[in-house]
Order: C-alpha cells, then sequence, then structure tokens
C-alpha cells in the first residue's frame, strides 16, 4: 500500500509540473517534492519512465513526456535544451543544419539537433531524440539570436555565424555538396558586412571557402565586405576541401583556393 501512495505522489508531481509547462525536473527536486529517500525516489522515477511518463535526457535530469510524444520516447530538443543547458551551466547556441531551419533552409532536415559548446561533451540519447554537441573556439564571440517559439526558448547562431559554422564543419553538415545547397537557402538572409564581422570569429580559411561558394551560387552581391576581408588577411592558398579528391584541380585567385572538390547541389 506504501508503495502506490509513492507512485501516486509521483504521478501528481509530474502532472503538477506538465500544468505550469515545466517539463524539466531533476531526481533532486523530485526527492525534495515527494520527501523521500534517494532510492525511493530512483524507484519511482524508474516506474515512470517505463510508462513513457518521464525520460531521462542527463544524468540526474528528467522530462515530463505527455501522450501525444511516448511514442517519440522523449520530448522534441525545443522543448528542452535551453532549459538543460542552463541547469548545466553551459554556454550554448544551436548552430549548422538545426540553426539553418530556424532562418528558412530546411532543404536538409538533420537527423541530430546540432549544439556547439565550449568544449566537447557526449551526445544525448533520448528515446528517438538525438542531441549532438560540437566543440567551438571563440563561442562567446559568435553572433546569435535569442528565439521564443511557442515550445520554449533558443539560442540559435545568426544566418551568417551559421554560413561561416557550415563551411566549418562540413563533415557534420552532409559535406560540400550539402552545403551548398543549404546556402542556396540561407543566402537571401545573409547581410555582406555581418558576414564579414562573422568571418573574424573563425579560422580564415572558412571564410575563404565560404566566399567561394556563394560566388559559385550567384550570391557575389553578398561577398564584398568578406573579399576585402580575406585579400587583406590571406597569405597562403587552402585546399576548397580538406578531403577533396581532385589535388590538379584549378585556382581562385579572388579566393586563394585550390578547387579540389566538385560542388553537385541537391536539387
Amino acid at each position: 500500500m506504501k508503495r502506490e501512495t509513492g507512485q501516486l505522489r509521483a504521478t501528481e508531481y509530474i502532472d503538477r509540473l506538465a500544468a505550469r509547462g515545466e517539463p524539466l525536473f531533476t531526481s533532486l527536486e523530485a526527492q525534495a517534492a515527494l520527501d523521500v529517500s534517494p532510492l525511493a525516489v530512483r524507484l519511482a522515477l524508474h516506474r515512470l519512465s517505463r510508462q513513457q511518463r518521464v525520460a531521462s535526457p542527463a544524468r540526474g535530469f528528467y522530462l515530463v513526456i505527455p501522450p501525444e510524444y511516448r511514442k517519440l520516447g522523449c520530448l522534441p530538443p525545443i522543448h528542452f535544451v535551453h532549459d538543460l543547458m542552463q541547469a548545466l551551466g553551459l554556454p550554448y547556441y544551436v548552430g549548422l543544419l538545426s540553426a539553418a531551419q530556424y532562418h528558412g533552409a530546411a532543404h536538409q532536415r538533420p537527423q541530430e539537433f546540432q549544439i556547439f559548446l565550449e568544449r566537447n561533451r557526449l551526445p544525448i540519447h533520448c528515446g528517438a531524440v538525438s542531441v549532438a554537441f560540437v566543440a567551438r573556439k571563440r563561442l562567446e564571440d559568435v553572433a546569435v539570436l535569442r528565439l521564443e517559439t511557442p515550445n520554449g526558448t533558443l539560442v540559435v547562431s545568426s544566418p551568417e555565424a551559421t554560413a561561416i559554422d557550415l563551411v566549418g564543419y562540413t563533415s557534420r553538415a552532409g559535406g560540400f555538396s550539402n552545403v551548398a545547397t543549404v546556402l542556396s537557402e540561407l543566402a537571401e538572409k545573409l547581410d555582406a558586412d555581418k558576414l564579414a564581422v562573422a568571418a573574424a570569429t573563425a579560422p580564415l580559411p572558412w571564410a575563404q571557402r565560404l566566399g567561394y561558394l556563394l560566388d559559385h551560387l550567384g550570391f557575389g552581391a553578398k561577398t564584398g565586405p568578406l573579399q576585402e576581408y580575406v585579400q587583406h588577411s590571406a597569405k597562403r592558398w587552402v585546399a576548397l576541401s580538406t578531403k577533396g579528391k581532385e589535388p590538379h584541380a584549378g585556382r581562385n585567385k579572388e579566393w586563394k583556393l585550390r578547387i579540389n572538390e566538385k560542388i553537385e547541389m541537391d536539387r
């Protein structure tokens, strides 16, 4: 009988959280609210997890799962990422293909939700949801937007910062051809002056590659300040792709690039 009472109290606790729109809680908060031992709260949360009423995206953290997401086995990342990063004390921003979606470039839906942190961190696997973490130097210098959505808050890289990161982490964004496809959709949102500022937060070869890709895609009007930055700063030629398969391909003088990758956009 005591077990049933404990289970009922745990259920009432998560129902109250759901009613207040608070999807994230910790095991310590649950223990304090239920006034039970650490073992008792672990057992209660384990039972609720087996019933798909809660899920744990990180050690000690739990999500309240409403009926419409129980098949997913977790909440979509937008519902909990910001609160979790704040609880962990980790500055972050949503980037790459995940950020591109919020700027209208949704051609390629990423299989994982992509987040930049100051240091590497193991990915989150919560039900069918995957959250990947990527380390980014000078994270605090990257231009971001704070988006308030119906499902929660998100810190997302600006269109210009997203473009820079896409060429810097092509392997995380499906390769150069996929990056070119995304940039073709993102380009209209880019501000030429802000693009040059964003480039200064990243290695110079990223700016060289991005400028070439934008020119190649027909968005040369966006690359003026970026080209000035590259021509003033670039002292050496670099390859378009660090994994390119065409070592004897041509050169592009404007961007000091050896073109060793064929761009085949996905239409």
